[in-house]
């Protein structure tokens, strides 16, 4: 299949997605706002997993965790619980966000190869027993769920706290700016690693990638911390929101970047001797 046809497929599918949940959490309007969030955000997730089983590719469900919390967000901010809309809150919060947002999405639609491919960690996920319960609840519902988690910070930040703006909004607001740039970076040093097939097989090494296996991630790791710095920076009384932004901390740290590093240790031989002289994380000197 084109990438062309894949790329109409997705924007289809997640049309429909966005109308079933608009349509679904409408019939709660008058609950608990967020709750309200978690309906629609599940609503569009099994819109996206029925046609991920219908498409035969799980990867159907990749842009969904930078296109989905848009709405969301923007929810939050206009139609906040307090009535009250305090714009230069809302821009300081929603740049950085936006920033995020908008790069992956872009990232994702540069590098989508289509349909006629799946992530290799959805394939060998689907091999294990109760493949159908693994491709719904460990694909698509558990990444939903830890998402709309870690963005409960900004339902705080954003609809509920009237707090003035301090100085405090703005340090935390340009931290989540560095921290996509951070992941920008690594995205393209990359990027232009891999545009040479001369690379192939071989791991990357220059730039950030010289001083941390996972530059790119912990870009995306600190950018979640940043909205719970951006929602403590309004309000301090919502430190304890903290678990939000470690669980994703914790599933990048424990699962992915030891699957990809998994992955790489089969692909590349001179993997192994990378492993013992970068961390896995944190970008510093070389071990």
């Amino acid at each position: 299949m084109s990438r062309a046809k894949s790329f109409f497929i997705t924007a289809v599918v997640y049309f429909i997605a966005m109308v079933v949940a608009v349509a679904g959490s409408y019939q709660f309007i008058g609950s608990h706002q967020w709750s309200i969030v978690v309906i629609g955000h599940l609503f569009a997730t099994l819109v996206v997993f029925i046609a991920s089983r219908i498409f035969k590719n799980s990867s159907l469900y990749d842009p969904f965790w930078s296109v989905a919390p848009i709405p969301i967000a923007l929810y939050v901010a206009f139609w906040p619980e307090s009535s009250e809309i305090n714009l230069e809150k809302v821009i300081l919060i929603l740049i950085p966000f936006m920033y995020w947002a908008l790069r992956l999405t872009i990232n994702w639609i540069r590098d989508w190869e289509g349909l006629k491919h799946e992530d290799f960690r959805y394939i060998n996920l689907k091999k294990k027993p109760f493949a159908f319960l693994i491709d719904l609840f460990g694909i698509h519902i558990y990444p939903t769920l830890q998402v709309n988690l870690s963005l409960f910070p900004i339902y705080f930040a954003l609809s509920v706290s009237t707090n003035d703006v301090g100085i405090l909004l703005y340090l935390a607001s340009l931290f989540t700016v560095l921290a996509v740039s951070l992941e920008l970076i690594a995205d393209e040093q990359m990027r232009t690693f891999r545009m040479n097939k001369t690379n192939k097989d071989k791991t990357m090494k220059q730039g950030l990638w010289a001083y941390s296996r996972h530059p790119n991630y912990l870009g995306e790791i600190l950018f979640w911390w940043g909205l719970y710095l951006m929602t403590i920076s309004v309000d301090i009384s919502y430190w304890y929101l903290f678990v939000c932004p470690l669980v994703m901390n914790l599933m990048f740290s424990l699962i992915t970047c030891q699957m990809m590093d998994n992955r790489s240790l089969e692909r590349r031989p001179d993997f192994g001797d990378y492993i013992k002289s970068t961390r896995q994380l944190i970008i510093w000197k070389n071990k």
